[in-house]
């Protein structure tokens, strides 16, 4: 089998992928120590209990929730058990599906989420959004959409596959 060369990042492309790449990770950690140092949450508490909150009856199945924040049915299993202990989800067998699971977001968990949120969404302006102009706002939805939606559909054909 041939190999191809490698296509090289040109000077523009070089910029654009470390740029992003620098942003990616500052933006992530100025974040992460914004959400921990006003509500103790760690990101993926705050993935777990944003895509509980979000659906009807705060419930949702392992799997799903898994799937949901593209994370190992593992990952979930073992994050969800660090927040059953804190008190903020809890597990309950599923009586239709003797091999299901659901994570249940408590009502102390529920809580968590709705005094997190403002203080998360005012991190979120403060270390990104308010240095963006409209256009730049615009911009930058339409490549993440763009990119996302490309990756979303090469992540799902290697799922399909397994």
């Amino acid at each position: 089998m041939a190999t191809r060369a490698p296509r090289w990042l040109d000077p523009l492309e070089a910029r654009a992928w470390r740029g992003q790449l620098r942003m990616s990770w500052l933006l992530d950690a100025a974040i992460a120590r914004d959400l921990a140092r006003d509500s103790g949450l760690s990101h993926p508490d705050y993935y777990v209990l944003v895509q509980l909150s979000e659906t009807p009856g705060h419930r949702m199945r392992m799997s799903d929730l898994a799937a949901g924040i593209q994370w190992s049915k593992s990952r979930v299993s073992h994050q969800v058990r660090r927040m059953e202990d804190r008190g903020l989800v809890r597990r309950e067998e599923c009586s239709s599906d003797g091999r299901g699971t659901f994570a249940c977001l408590t009502r102390q968990g529920l809580r968590t989420i709705q005094e997190a949120a403002p203080m998360h969404v005012e991190s979120i302006r403060r270390n990104l959004l308010d240095h963006l102009s409209s256009d730049d706002l615009a911009r930058l939805g339409d490549i993440a959409e763009r990119v996302a939606a490309v990756l979303s559909a090469e992540l799902g054909s290697a799922q399909d596959a397994m």
